[in-house]
């Protein structure tokens, strides 16, 4: 791609906004940053990678089981200095974010607040992929070889972490279409044909632009 497009990804957990992430990035030969999100913010704070995981896309009120198990190999046990409180965390995961978006390349970023914490630059396109909770619920029971019940538990638990996560860092709220530039139910056109409407934006974005 001449050109650059940042293209961030929200997504309700199995609605299949990775996947749709993983091939727009393959498709318009540009990297994805997903997990890889959580190494880059480690590498660049000298943390253990194991923080950020632990604490990924979760409030405070999530990080007192994540701190109380303490990390051996950095030495660290409750209580806790300043620079392992959730606020921090998420300041050096957005740091992450920008010293990547600084390398001037394309790419797709998925979730952690992506679009909010690049809201501010112009070649940021931001999507929110959702999916009907039968679809989903499938996807989530196959993926993680549990049953029904497990599946919606875990839909239920994930979501609300999710949106409680992004409307305290960003006071918006998730999956809410004025909080992003597009939101698209999947299940009207499929993984594969929802990876060509957002490469079809993509394209009408960089057209308009050149």
């Amino acid at each position: 791609m001449k050109k650059r497009v940042i293209i961030s990804i929200g997504r309700q957990f199995g609605s299949g906004g990775r996947l749709i992430g993983q091939k727009l990035a393959k498709d318009l030969a540009i990297a994805c940053y997903d997990k890889e999100l959580l190494a880059e913010a480690a590498k660049e704070s000298g943390l253990c990678g194991e923080v950020f995981e632990k604490a990924d896309e979760r409030t405070s009120s999530g990080l007192p089981y994540v701190f109380s198990i303490g990390f051996p190999n950095l030495g660290v046990y409750t209580p806790y200095p300043d620079i392992l409180s959730n606020e921090r965390l998420f300041l050096l995961q957005s740091n992450a974010i920008r010293s990547i978006v600084d390398k001037g390349e394309s790419c797709v970023l998925v979730g952690r607040c992506a679009d909010y914490v690049l809201r501010d630059n112009p070649d940021l396109l931001s999507f929110f992929i959702h999916n009907k909770p039968e679809n989903r619920l499938k996807a989530i029971a196959e993926l993680h070889h549990v049953s029904n019940g497990e599946a919606k538990e875990m839909m239920r638990k994930a979501d609300k972490s999710r949106a409680a996560y992004y409307k305290y860092y960003t006071d918006k709220e998730w999956g809410m279409s004025s909080s992003y530039h597009f939101s698209i139910d999947v299940s009207l056109l499929g993984i594969d044909d929802t990876v060509a409407l957002i490469e079809a934006i993509v394209e009408k974005k960089l057209q308009a632009f050149s």
